[in-house]
């Protein structure tokens, strides 16, 4: 291949040739739903410990949660969901 390998080629393609592409689609995922429990957490006036109390954790715990390159249980999330009155939704694309 020459100087441009990746020309034409989607973007997964390129990610997956650099073997990142699920990491980057987890990532993706996580910083949608983090940014929804922050505008949820805005809309309600929330503080990050009044949401770390009704997940009842830590706020260390919930700051981890809140940010999207950190990894988390499906247990966490759907308590952070719960959190700000709302239910987690998980789907096979």
């Amino acid at each position: 291949m020459g100087k441009h390998k990746h020309v034409g080629s989607s973007f997964d393609s390129f990610l997956e040739e650099e073997g990142i592409l699920e990491e980057c689609k987890e990532e993706a995922a996580k910083r949608v739903l983090v940014w929804q429990l922050e505008k949820e957490m805005q809309k309600q006036h929330l503080t990050k410990e009044e949401f770390a109390q009704r997940m009842h954790t830590s706020r260390a715990a919930a700051n981890r949660i809140l940010d999207p390159k950190k990894p988390s249980t499906l247990r966490s999330l759907n308590a952070a969901a719960r959190a700000v009155g709302k239910r987690l939704k998980i789907s096979l694309a």
